[in-house]
């Protein structure tokens, strides 16, 4: 049984720039061409195209689902090689509950202390600026 590794790597957003080539398309398509063969001369096969969700932090608190262009390769294992899991690196579990640190305790303010009596009467902030 044949089996494979996989590999999956962000594509290309943007054009290369070339002599002779013009148009937005072909910009996009000579940087998709150079991706694609950078990754056959290591001996991987293209599979295919992916549109997939991922969560972004917005701000604070806030969050918004962007869709991100993944291409995906694979190539054969050679025979007598296996790939365990201890060989693959591993991210970050996405379930994991984050650390929270207990909340402080309210800050208690005390009541605002002011003279009583009028105000005190203002002037303007320099007097050369005064309106005449």
């Amino acid at each position: 049984m044949q089996r494979y590794e996989y590999k999956v790597v962000p594509a290309p957003r943007r054009g290369e720039k070339a002599r002779g080539v013009k148009t937005t398309e072909e910009r996009f398509a000579l940087a998709l061409t150079g991706l694609m063969n950078r990754m056959g001369a290591e001996g991987w096969d293209y599979v295919r195209a992916d549109a997939l969700p991922c969560d972004e932090r917005v701000g604070l608190t806030g969050s918004k689902t962007t869709f991100q262009n993944m291409l995906v390769f694979r190539r054969a294992l050679e025979a007598g090689t296996s790939l365990t899991l201890a060989d693959v690196p591993v991210a970050a579990p996405l379930l994991a509950a984050p650390e929270v640190e207990p909340p402080l305790p309210p800050l208690r303010l005390g009541a605002a202390e002011a003279p009583v009596g009028p105000a005190p009467s203002l002037g303007p902030a320099k007097p050369d600026l005064a309106a005449e």
